[in-house]
């Protein structure tokens, strides 16, 4: 029996925007991550400028066509355009920077992000109905303030494990180089990130130096600063990956975090993943049937990330030493000239044609 009335109000669905910084491993993520609240009734809204949009648009559509038989809700992108910084027309993702561009084009990138905060503010003041929640990635390190201002609770997303997480967050608070002899500036001498679950050290030239860095070093104490005053963060990640670091994060650094990954899956993206934000067509599909042709367990996947760049001379550096123990396959945009022999090294090219 429907136990409803004519007059009961309806619940209406949560409203959440999500603002994903301008790089690969960001602003994928954030718009899976869409898809999944999408999926468990979430209005979901994607703030972002207009060749991001171009690059997370193949994902929002298909999460959108496979919710076309259940009542999730469309998501939505809402475009702005990119702030006057002084980069080229279209230089709006920071995979688009190479060796050539020099630290003031990323300095650049972050001054387009203090940026944003104007449209962000217009988007909370006009939305109706209004926004109940905000998911910003921790660069914008305003957005905590922004979104109070608005009476809106925040979630930070990061787009790194709650073990990297935990690392960052061990070497801004406890500043590790403090602890190494005055008289020791070897770049790779071990130093220990104190106070985490396991014992886990970095080659000293790996770990942010404020006396070096500072402005950067200040930059991510301000957004680390932010980022514990927000209600909470999302990672894309799961539990029995990382168990005694979710425990950690909990416990010790007396966060709140959600687990919600691996949130590919909620729109099937490996191919633009894989890519760096470029939709490949089949790349996933003949990976996964050269992994299928493999004995179980003898594959090693090592991914340098979307925006790491290597000489050819670097990958042959990296790769000599492994060979002839392991049978090494680069997969690579372009194939480009290697100084050697790259056969009698054990070392094969798959090329991702990008057209």
């Amino acid at each position: 029996m429907d136990t409803t009335t004519r007059n009961e109000p309806q619940q209406q669905p949560l409203r959440i925007l999500f603002l994903p910084y301008f790089a690969p491993g960001h602003l994928i993520p954030a718009a899976d991550m869409a898809a999944v609240f999408a999926a468990r009734g979430a209005r979901c809204t994607i703030l972002t400028t207009p060749v991001n949009a171009d690059i997370i648009r193949p994902a929002v559509d298909r999460a959108n066509n496979a919710n076309d038989s259940n009542p999730a809700i469309p998501i939505d992108i809402s475009v702005v355009p990119f702030p006057d910084v002084g980069l080229p027309p279209g230089f709006e993702n920071v995979r688009y920077m190479n060796q050539s561009h020099g630290p003031e084009h990323y300095g650049k990138f972050l001054h387009a992000a203090l940026l944003l905060r104007e449209p962000f503010d217009r988007f909370l003041a006009a939305a109706r109905p209004g926004v109940d929640g905000v998911v910003t990635d921790s660069f914008f390190t305003w957005s905590q303030d922004a979104a109070a201002a608005h009476g809106v609770p925040r979630l930070v997303f990061l787009g790194i494990s709650v073990f990297a997480r935990s690392c960052f967050e061990s070497t801004l608070r406890n500043n590790p180089l403090e602890a190494c002899p005055e008289d020791d500036d070897d770049p790779d001498a071990l130093v220990l990130l104190p106070g985490l679950p396991h014992r886990v050290e970095l080659r000293r030239r790996q770990i942010l130096d404020p006396r070096k860095r500072l402005l950067e070093w200040q930059f991510y104490e301000s957004a680390s600063a932010a980022d514990r005053r927000s209600f909470g963060e999302v990672f894309n990640s799961f539990r029995e990956l990382e168990p005694d670091y979710v425990e950690h994060f909990h416990a010790n650094l007396s966060r709140r975090g959600w687990l919600v990954g691996p949130v590919a899956l909620a729109t099937d993206s490996r191919d633009v993943v894989a890519t760096g934000g470029i939709s490949t067509d089949g790349v996933a599909d003949s990976c996964i049937r050269w992994l299928d042709a493999k004995p179980v367990g003898s594959v090693v996947y090592v991914s340098f990330g979307t925006l790491t760049s290597f000489s050819p001379a670097d990958l042959v550096e990296l790769m000599e030493p492994m060979y002839p123990q392991l049978l090494i396959h680069l997969l690579l945009r372009a194939r480009p000239r290697f100084p050697v022999n790259t056969e009698q090294i054990g070392l094969r090219i798959i090329s991702i044609p990008l057209g």
